[in-house]
């Protein structure tokens, strides 16, 4: 029986993905390196180091530039992330639907925690989750399931009862890596992609989450 959620951050509760690209990109540019979006979509998910040093290797740029990309991109895309992300319909709404349900809610992010408290001091949801698990620190961050695993200890559950939320397919690997059931929460020009068949359920919008739906993902 489902207890517990953990949520994804960035690009399912907060519509943060663009200026994650925009600072990527802006970084990459620094470099003389670029990459198109089909390129970038490929690589969501993933930590910012990890990101760094895949498209690095790709464009054979020495990795002693690391560690000031990794900077550069992180203040940058907290500075458009505070400045212009936009909350994503249904972010209040699925918190409040699982909170009267008394699920215990997690938060499970590739994201640094500097940003986490950001965006959750712009959702306005600083106080609602019972715990919060960043793969900053981690040795392996997306798709390796240790960022859901952790979140899960520290809420005393089992993984096996717990429902997760995300939009990348690296997070989606992560969660099903842990045990626990996925819904995918897609971008749009992304819905129609067939790997979303390894989630559990595949829906448009977090509008969509209700109890027939709970039904049908615990049947």
């Amino acid at each position: 029986m489902l207890d517990t959620v953990i949520f994804d951050m960035d690009g399912l509760l907060i519509d943060s993905e663009p200026h994650w690209q925009r600072a990527g990109m802006e970084t990459l540019a620094s470099y003389n390196a670029s990459i198109t979006l089909k390129q970038y979509h490929s690589s969501t998910g993933l930590r910012t180091r990890e990101w760094l040093e895949y498209w690095f290797d790709h464009f054979s740029i020495h990795n002693n530039h690391t560690s000031d990309a990794i900077q550069l991109t992180e203040d940058t895309a907290i500075k458009y992330i505070q400045q212009d992300a936009i909350v994503f319909p249904g972010t209040q709404y699925v918190v409040d639907f699982f909170r009267e349900k008394n699920f215990k809610i997690g938060l499970a992010t590739s994201s640094p925690l500097r940003l986490v408290n950001v965006v959750l001091k712009k959702l306005g949801l600083e106080n609602i989750f019972d715990a919060i698990s960043s793969a900053e620190g981690l040795p392996l961050g997306k798709p390796h399931p240790q960022v859901y695993l952790n979140c899960a200890l520290e809420l005393g559950v089992s993984p096996l009862h717990c429902l997760c939320f995300e939009d990348s397919f690296n997070g989606l690997i992560a969660a099903k890596a842990a045990r626990m059931h996925c819904i995918a929460v897609p971008a749009p020009e992304q819905f129609n992609d067939a790997r979303w068949g390894a989630a559990d359920l595949t829906i448009r919008s977090l509008m969509e989450v209700n109890s027939s739906l709970m039904t049908l993902l615990e049947g």
